[in-house]
């Protein structure tokens, strides 16, 4: 069975934390950015990671993606995010899935996370089994991650791996 992450970033910090999950799971896990990403996950697939920033509390919506090119982000990733693609995948059996989300570090007490409402979406539309959700910080909206965090997420890529069906 094979591993595969899904991201959305607008910053490139989700991207980063997705490259370095990636690394962690091992030679072969497919990285794809959202926009390229299918609506059928390869029938090998055993594991999923996906992942995004926290926008408002929650994964981003075409409203708040519109907001981050407004205030710099690059464009071209407005489009579509997770939550757009989750909501188009076919539900499923036999696939474990991770979410995880970047964070302003400041706020990191306040409630809302897209890595637990992408995990609850995944649970409501019975895609698949959900095994554990992470967040990574950033500095501020833009970033940069805080020191540390990219290790964090190669580090969890790897205890995911661990644990992943063979």
């Amino acid at each position: 069975m094979s591993a595969v992450v899904v991201y959305e970033s607008m910053w490139g910090n989700s991207e980063a934390v997705a490259r370095a999950v990636a690394e962690g799971l091992g030679e072969g896990t497919a990285l794809i950015e959202v926009t390229q990403a299918a609506q059928r996950l390869p029938v090998d697939v055993g594991l999923l990671v996906v992942g995004g920033p926290t926008h408002a509390f929650s994964m981003s919506r075409p409203t708040t993606r519109a907001d981050a090119v407004k205030q710099g982000a690059p464009t071209g990733h407005e489009t579509r995010g997770i939550r757009e693609w989750l909501d188009d995948l076919p539900p499923s059996t036999g696939i474990d899935v991770a979410t995880f989300d970047t964070r302003v570090a400041k706020v990191r007490h306040l409630p809302g996370s897209a890595a637990r409402k992408a995990a609850k979406e995944v649970r409501r539309r019975h895609l698949a089994h959900v095994v554990d959700t992470e967040s990574f910080y950033v500095e501020g909206v833009d970033g940069p991650l805080l020191e540390g965090e990219l290790e964090r997420a190669r580090d969890w890529g790897a205890r995911l791996a661990a644990h992943a069906p063979v």
